[in-house]
């Protein structure tokens, strides 16, 4: 092995012995990929300083996914101790990726009944009008905000349509959305803390008007998702009202997000790859390509980076053994570029396939809102590539500074017809 080599691997053990997660530093938010590497290399399954557990091998990573009974999703142990008795406890211990069967399986099969796969096929002449509107408005402007003007704008149209809040009121929801997820760092800071709970307290008094709204004035369950979230579905009881107002904020926040995410985490990496650029400006209207595309725009670059599991008793994990009650964090973004089930992981290949990432995780807790995210993407991509295949960043992006979502928060860029 040459010097150099030698070298690399000292600095490499060196960055995965210091990485502590509370600790981050800032390269960390712009490509935290290196760090992802080390860690897999040299300690994939890490104990931290705090006594939790960090797991970055794609191998080690789904049977923990699997395993709903051993390594359990409740976190009403480890938020009390972060949060005391707060609106951000109620809502994060209430929302649907925090919790566990039958609660979790009741609340499931709500969201999912409420945003079937007919209702999505429904919504697709409304997005693709949507999109439109957005793109005929960035040709005005020429110099835009990916972000602002396009990627976010579409999640908060689309989940704003499903749950029927008028356009007028749609302004407040980027902002209590990235508030409420922002308090879901693994460092709480007192000023995400205070965020985030007047954030809750605002969207949930906002959201019991227009939950009393519908009631008074029911629409029909088939076409409207907050009325169906209202009554119940033909196979399980209507949610109670608590739980009925944090599932909305639940699907308000977790469609906002990750889509958002999603579309401009694609826009940026189609930039950086020309050769995946012209290939997919080449295919915008053959379907399936961009199906494939859109896979690996959520493996390369992952929504959501990290995880959260709690062991319910003695369990093995990548050769190391746990005990109840330890705390494990899911390095999504370090599985979905793992080269031991990823050719050439940091690589963009808008033709890969087979991919089976984890941007959506797996298991019973697998996003339930995939097939949305999916076609939205899908929809938003092809059109703005066709309309604006020239597009081009004109300044440095405005990384969002979180380990836990991994985005923009501006992404400048010129567009021409």
């Amino acid at each position: 092995m040459a010097i150099t080599d030698i070298d690399a691997q000292d600095d490499s053990r060196k960055l995965a012995a210091s990485f502590d997660l509370s600790k981050l530093p800032p390269d960390f938010y712009a490509d935290p990929y290196p760090y992802y590497r080390a860690l897999r290399d040299h300690e994939p399954v890490k104990h931290m300083p705090d006594g939790s557990w960090f797991l970055t091998r794609y191998d080690d990573i789904v049977p923990v996914y699997r395993d709903f009974k051993r390594f359990s999703s409740d976190k009403k142990k480890e938020f009390g101790a972060k949060y005391g008795a707060t609106p951000l406890f109620e809502h994060h211990t209430s929302s649907l990726v925090f919790t566990d069967p039958p609660r979790h399986t009741s609340v499931r099969r709500a969201i999912v009944g409420a945003i079937s796969q007919r209702h999505i096929a429904a919504m697709e002449p409304g997005l693709v009008t949507l999109v439109d509107g957005l793109l005929a408005a960035m040709s005005e402007k020429r110099e835009v905000d990916l972000i602002e003007d396009f990627a976010a704008a579409i999640p908060i149209g689309i989940i704003g349509n499903l749950l029927g809040v008028p356009h007028d009121e749609r302004g407040p929801l980027r902002g209590w959305s990235l508030d409420i997820l922002g308090a879901l760092e693994p460092v709480l800071t007192a000023e995400r803390a205070t965020k985030g709970n007047r954030a809750v307290t605002d969207m949930l008094a906002y959201l019991k008007i227009l939950v009393d709204e519908r009631r008074a004035h029911l629409r029909d369950p088939d076409t409207d998702v907050l009325t169906r979230l209202i009554v119940g579905g033909d196979d399980g009881e209507p949610l109670a009202e608590n739980q009925l107002l944090h599932q909305c904020i639940f699907l308000l926040n977790a469609g906002h997000e990750t889509t958002t995410n999603l579309i401009g985490s694609a826009l940026h990496a189609l930039s950086g790859w020309p050769d995946q650029k012209a290939k997919l400006i080449a295919q915008t209207g053959n379907l399936e390509a961009m199906k494939t595309a859109v896979e690996e725009f959520l493996r390369y670059e992952s929504s959501v980076q990290l995880g959260n599991r709690i062991t319910t008793e003695d369990v093995e994990v990548g050769g190391f053994e746990l005990p109840p009650d330890s705390r494990i964090t899911i390095a999504i973004g370090a599985a979905n570029r793992d080269p031991a089930q990823f050719a050439d992981p940091d690589r963009l290949d808008i033709a890969r396939e087979p991919n089976r990432h984890l941007a959506f995780a797996f298991g019973i807790h697998t996003c339930a809102g995939i097939n949305l995210a999916r076609m939205e993407a899908r929809v938003a991509l092809s059109r703005f590539l066709a309309r604006f295949p020239d597009y081009a960043p004109t300044a440095d992006p405005v990384r969002d500074q979180r380990a836990r979502f991994r985005g923009f928060l501006h992404l400048p860029a010129t567009v021409a017809a």
